[in-house]
């Protein structure tokens, strides 16, 4: 896509922030946090409440095998997701707010599955096993071996299973083409020993298939082309491991592809591959996903002590590291530290910024200058947070391990309009596609609306 279209359309984006919301709903979610990894989709008049128990506002639920982190897409008619199918009926995961580094015991054959169902009626339409195997390397007792969401630009349905390789399909299941991109050992930056697995989703751009592996020795950033799985360009990273989604963003001199990591936020050229920008000051471990907010690009990170937000001017070069002390530049609208969050990506939905911490502590700024509004605790069930905020309709969905669902309202004063119990627990962010809210719950996909 042209840039100034991709600008015309990052514009229309925002305008949808402040929509009315008798405007309709989009039925495109088509990667991590839909468009642009906003998070937002007015127009869907979602309920503040259901009830699982007695079918109230429930339009569907599909039990769904194996576990799996990633989180669902849409487009039209088809919503997507994937999974890791294990061989030991007993696999599970750790929820939970604790700092043990431990990697899962499982290394059973497992089944690594896109599924594909429908939109209205939850029907699974195909099933396709991209991989079967032994793990080719560990997960944390926290993660799945299916962390990362796919992604589809409506003719082709991309999987990343981080070292079980990256595929295509198309939106019939048909395999279109498979790539080996190595073994990605990502764990603990200061011991090795322990793997973490990998959870950086892909993205598709102007059709290109973009991946960022960061990992102990051997970084990268890659970009295949979308309809034939050619390497178009692979840049080197000397980088930390890091669990990031990137987002390309438009900017005054161009698309740049925004990538968030420990040693350096950089910022590349989606076309070429080639460096634009540097920002030191992130934490050792960066998992947010960088996302635009008006006229400035959001980057956070949560590990202590650095924990930094930073707001920066989509167009800038070169290094733009801030001398100690120093907050802003010509580069950086505004930054904070230890105000990022850990796991959860940032929400910019109107004239306000969100953050939450896994702890369950939820923040708004403003866009403008990054002024604190509120600070606020959710009251969750001690587990804390690992989905993403999204939102619709002035109404703000943030889902815990416990397994609620809180409504939010949007705007500069905290009020909380609802707790809706999933009954198992939301690891993944969900989708709003149309008139749902598409929640991953561990077992099953459940669609909620009116």
């Amino acid at each position: 896509m042209h840039p100034r279209w991709l600008a015309i359309a990052a514009a229309l984006l925002i305008a949808a922030h402040i929509a009315s919301p008798q405007a309709t709903a989009p039925v495109r979610w088509p990667s991590f946090r839909g468009v642009l990894a906003s998070g937002v989709a007015d127009g869907a008049q979602l309920p503040d409440r259901w009830d699982l128990a007695a079918g109230t506002n429930i339009t569907w639920r599909t039990p769904l095998p194996g576990l799996a982190h990633s989180s669902p897409i849409v487009w039209d008619d088809l919503v997507f997701v994937t999974t890791a199918v294990s061989s030991n009926p007993n696999a599970t995961f750790r929820k939970g707010l604790y700092g043990d580094g431990d990697a899962s015991p499982d290394r059973s054959e497992h089944q690594w599955q896109v599924i594909a169902l429908d939109r209205a009626t939850g029907k699974v339409r195909w099933t396709q096993t991209a991989y079967r195997g032994v793990p080719r390397e560990k997960r944390h007792i926290k993660s799945t071996y299916a962390n990362q969401t796919p992604a589809t630009d409506g003719e082709t349905v991309v999987a990343f299973f981080g070292s079980q390789g990256l595929y295509a399909y198309d939106l019939k299941g048909a395999l279109q083409w498979k790539r080996d991109v190595g073994v990605l050992n990502a764990g603990a930056y200061d011991l090795p020993e322990y793997e973490w697995g990998n959870a950086s989703s892909p993205i598709i751009d102007d059709g290109r298939v973009i991946v960022q592996c960061d990992v102990h020795g051997g970084s990268f950033v890659q970009a295949f082309d979308v309809k034939t799985g050619r390497s178009l360009w692979k840049t080197a990273r000397t980088e930390l491991p890091s669990w990031a989604t990137p987002t390309v963003v438009a900017g005054p001199r161009g698309k740049e592809l925004v990538t968030n990591g420990p040693n350096f936020i950089r910022g590349y050229d989606p076309a070429t591959g080639q460096q634009l920008w540097q920002l030191g000051g992130s934490s050792k471990i960066t998992a947010p996903t960088p996302i635009l907010a008006r006229d400035v690009v959001i980057v956070a990170s949560g590990r202590a002590p650095e924990r930094p937000i930073f707001a920066i001017r989509p167009g800038s070069r070169g290094d733009l590291t801030l001398p100690v002390g120093q907050t802003t530049s010509e580069a950086i609208a505004w930054s904070k530290t230890q105000r990022g969050p850990y796991m959860p990506t940032p929400l910019a939905y109107g004239d306000h910024l969100y953050t939450l911490a896994n702890q369950g502590l939820f923040d708004a700024y403003t866009i403008a200058g990054g002024t604190e509004i509120y600070r606020q605790r959710l009251p969750h069930g001690g587990s804390g947070f690992s989905a993403s905020p999204v939102a619709s309709d002035g109404r703000l969905f943030l889902s815990s391990e416990d397994g609620d669902v809180f409504v939010v309202k949007a705007g500069p004063t905290f009020e909380l309009l609802a707790k809706n119990p999933m009954n198992e627990p939301v690891m993944a962010t969900p989708a709003i596609a149309g008139s749902l809210l598409i929640v991953r719950t561990e077992k099953q996909l459940v669609a909620i609306g009116r």
